[in-house]
């Protein structure tokens, strides 16, 4: 009976996964290999003669190549975003573990608050504006990199409490400094959950719609994501091309996350049962 029951949840869990994640993935495919007329119908049946490389020209070369420079803003924003996540939260994370006194648990809650209370938007805006970094790449990344911090940092913290005291004594004791410590001895123990925090927030930033909207306004600042502007107005919708266009953005990040997938569940676990 328990074996049964089993069989009859992983049979259930396959079932979702199909239902909410592939037919919808098959359901780009096809409609992004169809012509305009066919894609409109909106439905799950192949098409009669495939469109696949034409739609793909089209969108690349809309706009001015509009496509490709958003490729290289996304590329440009994740890759600046991860980087000061893993040099600020693994310290971040580091220190927390490490130290014990009266401030402590006020950063503790401090991090946790980040995870529970909401983004500000016009607050976020108005602060952007008075530093001069609205409508600036820089002032993007900053602001995927607040909003990343505190889930980065509980998991460095986490995995961190694995790696025992002795390694900071015997490091201090050969001459390490606080930096050459952490970055020379600590950092590259760090590998299994900073595969984590990059994969995941590099999916998480790449695929932001939202903030990209609000901080970065303006035809030459688009990200990927707001290509998908390019297809649709107010009285109609090229489906075939937005569907083209959903697919050749969605592609990066889900090879990417089939790659490391291992090492996602790897670091997350390790931290989880170490901490």
């Amino acid at each position: 009976m328990r074996s049964l029951r089993r069989f009859g949840f992983e049979a259930g869990g396959i079932v979702f996964s199909v239902v909410a994640f592939w037919i919808p993935f098959y359901f780009i495919i096809v409609n992004s290999g169809k012509d305009a007329k066919e894609a409109a119908l909106l439905n799950l049946a192949w098409p009669s003669s495939t469109h696949f490389w034409a739609n793909i020209k089209t969108v690349i070369v809309e706009r001015n190549f509009m496509l490709l420079r958003a490729f290289y803003n996304s590329t440009v924003l994740t890759v600046a975003s991860i980087a000061f996540l893993i040099v600020l939260c693994a310290l971040a994370g580091y220190v927390l573990q490490r130290r014990s006194d009266r401030a402590t648990p006020l950063f503790n809650f401090l991090i946790l608050a980040g995870l529970i209370v909401p983004p500000a938007i016009v607050p976020t805006i108005w602060l952007l504006d008075g530093l001069g970094l609205f409508k600036t790449l820089i002032g993007l990344i900053l602001v995927e990199v607040a909003l990343g911090f505190p889930f980065a940092v509980l998991l460095y913290k986490a995995f961190m409490a694995a790696l025992p005291r002795e390694i900071d004594e015997a490091a201090v004791i050969d001459g390490c400094g606080g930096f050459g410590l952490f970055f020379r001895i600590i950092l590259p123990l760090l590998q299994p959950v900073t595969a984590t925090v990059v994969v995941l927030s590099s999916v998480s930033i790449f695929n932001d719609f939202t903030n990209p909207l609000y901080f970065l306004p303006g035809s030459k600042n688009v990200t990927v994501q707001l290509t998908l502007y390019n297809f649709q107005s107010m009285y109609t919708t090229q489906y075939n091309l937005l569907f083209t266009n959903i697919l050749m953005i969605t592609i990066p990040p889900l090879v990417l996350f089939l790659i490391f997938n291992k090492r996602i569940v790897a670091g997350m676990t390790a931290g989880s049962i170490k901490g």
